[in-house]
């Protein structure tokens, strides 16, 4: 039975997700602040958590950030009634790995909670990997990105980008594949959040007066080659 963690400060849609949550057979636990949510996250083992955005003594951005530090592979859906560009970039870039807005389907949600839960089920069955390309090498499931001797710290949604371009090698992939493939089908994330990662991406991996690792192929996409 997985645990699911859900850290709300509306008490009546905290209460709601809860029910829906028991009813398809998950264990829950509801925090009603960002405090006691982090603390909650890292002291008790969770399957997946359910991030307000908005929550009193600590935000939804800074819980996200904390746990991400200790803990890099469990999914995070963040849940927010803010819906511009900044903000979603802004949830994903603090490791979040799906978004969603209020008002929303539970319907949507809890497809969303299975296909995260469904990834990180493959993840652990997979036979440990290390992909290389040049000087660059990226260990699968202990989430480590070296260069040479160097560790390089990356975001998971970052890390996750990376993973895809270098499973890839040498084909072109489209801003709308990558957006499938790292942030989901279901996501309401736009396209340009794509370049956005990919100039972070950039950003920690290339060297300077040196030609980046991942070439823009202009009006399609992204190749590393």
């Amino acid at each position: 039975m997985a645990r699911i963690l859900i850290i709300e400060d509306e008490k009546n849609l905290a209460r709601f997700i809860e029910l829906e949550l028991k009813y398809e057979g998950y264990e829950t636990k509801v925090c009603a602040d960002g405090r006691t949510g982090l603390n909650t996250a890292l002291s008790e083992s969770w399957d997946a958590i359910l991030l307000d955005l908005m929550l009193p003594e600590l935000n939804g951005l800074e819980v996200c950030r904390r746990i991400r530090q200790n803990n890099k592979t469990i999914p995070i859906i963040m849940i927010t009634a803010r819906d511009t560009v900044l903000d979603r970039v802004s949830g994903l870039d603090s490791g979040a790995d799906d978004y969603i807005v209020k008002p929303f389907a539970i319907e949507e949600l809890l497809a969303r909670l299975r296909s995260l839960l469904r990834r990180v089920e493959a993840l652990a069955t997979k036979e440990l990997t290390t992909l290389t390309f040049k000087d660059l090498s990226v260990e699968i499931e202990s989430c480590v990105v070296k260069k040479g001797e160097h560790i390089i710290s990356l975001t998971k949604r970052e890390f996750d980008l990376l993973v895809i371009f270098m499973s890839n090698m040498n084909i072109v992939l489209t801003r709308e594949v990558l957006l499938n493939k790292v942030w989901g089908y279901h996501t309401g994330v736009e396209t340009n959040v794509v370049d956005v990662y990919v100039r972070y991406l950039r950003n920690k991996i290339d060297e300077q007066n040196e030609s980046s690792y991942i070439q823009t192929v202009r009006g399609i996409g992204y190749v590393m080659r």
